[in-house]
């Protein structure tokens, strides 16, 4: 008997890892990609029971709370002015077609009512499911919505916390034990991709408290995460559930899309992004209004609309989705600061949406002037930057170029096409607010 035990033990670990590495997406998950990449901006809400410091989300490990002093916060979180509704207005007035939500962040707090843990929202004077409601009210108003889930925990006895990079402070003095993790966000998983409706993604983010700093020769982890477990599960739960991992590398198998940090691909600018940009996956980048992920209280550093507008075309023009976060207070609403820069994105996205929706970049490299974007037939040069010059250039494009306007007035513009490319005149045009596109027709 110990050893049909132990040969369907083995028999069970190849298949995992063979699946795994030799990954397949179902047509419902190539779909969902193609669907994401169309979507191109959505909203990342950072929020939970750290909302209440107003510090930020890495309060725990920043000041070294311990797990008894930050239990007390189960009593304090109570956002009676949360209103779902209201979230996926601001997102849906931003131009935004997807949401991810924070479900469980580093310091273990979950905000949906999981069976798994005591340390949840349903058990703070609030007592609500926040994610049900989220979910509902996404599905009412046509917006889709992914979860992110944290795979490290400043709260548990049972995570790896020895061999981590962060919560050294907590004062956890119990062994840990990974099984009893893994089987944890498992169970939690599980509950995530049955009780709330279609889940467009999931978020990964932590694999690197496990690893050396980014950037080190080794980077491999300290502990075995098991993804082929967790991504399998997903992706039988739900196939059309697309994966991805903030973990600063190259992919594994198993994921369905490439984020990147605060850096556009390409780009190093965190120290976080030494990784290459996949060829093949859709790929997507997040970052903040202000310098903040959650709720900080005495972060002034709000960036422009400008210059969140040109994050979005500059992702664009690089194939690449751009999530952009919000940190609500821990009253539940959004601030004030937020909700406008929000809409005035949105009022240049009902203006210029089509020119980034549906698009896909990668078609020359980025230049000073700007980038550009491409559908169907037809190209959106984005001159962002291409003030005082009388010529834009596009190198080496090869596509024949039937016609040229500007995309607001409709006004026809000079160009001339040669083998190294096409030159654009830009004599007499009339700057527009932050982006002046001018529309190529291709034969």
């Amino acid at each position: 008997m110990y050893k049909k035990i132990l040969f369907t033990i083995v028999v069970t670990v190849i298949y995992l890892n063979t699946a795994a590495q030799h990954y397949q997406p179902t047509a419902e998950n190539m779909v969902s990609r193609k669907s994401f990449q169309d979507n191109k901006y959505g909203m990342f809400i950072h929020w939970g029971a750290s909302s209440v410091l107003g510090a930020g989300e890495w309060v725990m490990n920043n000041r070294g709370i311990t797990v008894e002093k930050y239990s007390n916060l189960l009593r304090f979180f109570n956002p009676q002015q949360f209103n779902a509704a209201e979230w996926v207005a601001t997102a849906k007035n931003a131009g935004m077609k997807y949401i991810v939500f924070i479900t469980r962040h580093h310091d273990g707090f979950s905000n949906w009512d999981t069976r798994y843990s005591d340390w949840k929202i349903t058990n703070t004077p609030y007592g609500k499911d926040v994610l049900k409601m989220l979910s509902d009210e996404c599905k009412k108003q046509g917006m889709k919505l992914g979860l992110y889930y944290s795979l490290v925990d400043w709260y548990r006895d049972d995570y790896p916390y020895e061999t981590g990079r962060t919560g050294k402070a907590s004062g956890r003095t119990a062994k840990s034990n990974y099984d009893s993790y893994l089987q944890f966000m498992k169970n939690q998983l599980t509950e995530l991709l049955t009780n709330y409706g279609e889940i467009m993604s999931v978020w990964f983010d932590g694999h690197w408290d496990q690893t050396n700093p980014e950037g080190s020769a080794d980077m491999s982890s300290r502990i075995n995460w098991k993804y082929e477990e967790i991504y399998t599960l997903i992706h039988k739960l739900q196939p059309q559930c697309i994966i991805g991992n903030n973990h600063h590398l190259t992919p594994f198998a198993g994921e369905d899309f490439q984020m990147f940090e605060k850096d556009l691909p390409g780009q190093n600018k965190t120290g976080l992004s030494f990784q290459q940009a996949s060829e093949s996956l859709p790929l997507e980048t997040c970052e903040t209004i202000n310098g903040s992920w959650g709720y900080n209280i005495t972060d002034n550093k709000y960036k422009s609309v400008e210059d969140l507008v040109h994050y979005i075309v500059n992702a664009a023009g690089r194939n690449t989705n751009f999530l952009l976060n919000v940190g609500p207070m821990p009253d539940g609403r959004i601030q004030q600061e937020f909700v406008d820069t929000l809409k005035a994105i949105g009022d240049w996205m009902n203006k210029y949406g089509e020119t980034i929706y549906g698009t896909r970049g990668n078609i020359i490299e980025p230049q000073d002037w700007g980038m550009v974007t491409s559908k169907n037939k037809t190209l959106y040069v984005h001159l962002l930057n291409a003030s005082g010059n009388q010529v834009v250039f596009l190198p080496g494009l090869a596509l024949k170029i039937t016609d040229a306007i500007q995309f607001s007035t409709k006004k026809k513009i000079n160009f001339k096409q040669q083998a190294e490319g096409v030159f654009i005149y830009t004599e007499g045009l009339q700057p527009d607010k932050y982006d002046t596109v001018i529309e190529l027709t291709t034969k």
